[in-house]
């Protein structure tokens, strides 16, 4: 059984949100329970909750995972995220993400070499996509959500910024020559997108989180043959 080791933030977490509790919390079967129960891989999960790029990579550095040959970095959530505080206190300035498409991509560049040169194979993952509505409507509460759709422009806004962070993976794998395994394009092949988010519409629940098992098991045979440079593609009759 092959073992991969994540780094990334809520969503590789199992994070969503339980609207009986009125609170986010572990999903009991996320992803990577759900292939380990069936056998499929085995995941060490170093994700975690609010967690950036560059604070993913800095995990790393402190304390690379030694039992694993694989190295999946997933990021991009929140370094998209600007202070929507601000926004919807003076929607006329302009307040940039917690991290700059330019240092987001570097910093997967710098990650992925330092994977690299400890002999272990680093997977770039884009992150899924947002379902706007729901989540303009999530980050709005107890603020201004007119000022936050006037400075976004129109609510689609949100989901196109969060989708450069996706394109700065996808630049990243190329310009490193690494591996690509493109969860997002996974993800906008459902026709309901939207039945696999929690009320937030960022974070994946169950049905979401049984969607990202099926794509890492659409995955495996390609780290079977230790590809690299490459894209994991999927085919159309998902």
């Amino acid at each position: 059984m092959i073992t991969i080791a994540v780094y990334g933030d809520s969503i590789s977490r199992g994070v969503t949100f339980d609207e009986n509790r009125g609170r986010y919390t572990y999903l009991k079967e996320g992803f990577d329970k759900l292939l380990e129960k069936r056998g499929i891989l085995k995941i060490i999960n170093h994700s975690r909750f609010g967690a950036t790029a560059e604070e993913g990579f800095e995990a790393y550095k402190k304390e690379p995972e030694a039992d694993s040959k694989y190295i999946a970095i997933a990021f991009g959530g929140n370094d998209c995220t600007p202070n929507w505080q601000g926004v919807s206190e003076n929607p006329e300035e302009y307040y940039p993400p917690k991290t700059s498409l330019a240092s987001f991509e570097s910093t997967l560049r710098r990650f992925v070499d330092k994977v690299k040169s400890l002999g272990q194979i680093p997977i770039l993952v884009t992150p899924p996509p947002l379902v706007a509505e729901r989540y303009v409507n999530w980050i709005s509460k107890g603020l201004n959500k007119d000022n936050i759709l006037k400075y976004l422009g129109d609510i689609h806004h949100v989901y196109r910024w969060q989708e450069q962070y996706a394109l700065a993976v996808q630049q990243a794998a190329r310009r490193t020559r690494s591996c690509l395994f493109d969860l997002r394009a996974f993800f906008l092949k459902n026709r309901t997108l939207s039945n696999l988010y929690c009320i937030d519409g960022m974070h994946p629940n169950d049905k979401g989180h049984q969607w990202i098992a099926r794509a890492i098991e659409r995955m495996l045979p390609s780290l079977s043959r230790d590809i690299e440079d490459s894209t994991i593609y999927f085919d159309s009759d998902d």
